[in-house]
């Protein structure tokens, strides 16, 4: 069973930076991947990034790549979503979990399990 906690959120000003952490346990076997997700105020939710456990291979949604870096520490089991470059329209309540998807491929259309709480990020001046 795997287990997720997110956490790092918080108020930052357009053109800054903010990291995004993922508490991991329960991994059981390979293939594993881990999404952020986001959603914003009357939006629907919208995967942001994957990365496969395994490999280590990254994904990122259009909206986001350049500026976002998903990573993976193994020593504390954590996923990682460094932000830079931060704007208003990346307000949102941002969530990590299992992604459907093995490897990554096919990411961001469901997860395994059931959301958890979030972390809320807010870009304002």
């Amino acid at each position: 069973q795997v287990q997720l906690v997110e956490s790092g959120g918080g108020l930052v000003q357009p053109g800054g930076s903010l990291i995004l952490s993922c508490s991991v346990s329960g991994f059981t076997y390979n293939g594993i991947a881990i999404s952020w997700f986001r959603q914003a105020p009357g939006k629907e939710r919208e995967g942001v990034s994957c990365i496969s456990i395994s490999d280590g291979r990254t994904y990122y949604a259009d909206s986001v790549k350049g500026r976002f870096t998903i990573s993976r520490d193994n020593t504390k089991n954590t996923v990682n979503l460094q932000m830079d470059s931060l704007s208003p329209e990346d307000t949102a309540v941002y969530y990590c979990a299992r992604d459907f998807a093995r490897f990554c491929a096919g990411w961001g259309s469901g997860i395994h399990g059931s959301w958890g709480q979030g972390t809320q990020v807010t870009v304002s001046s």
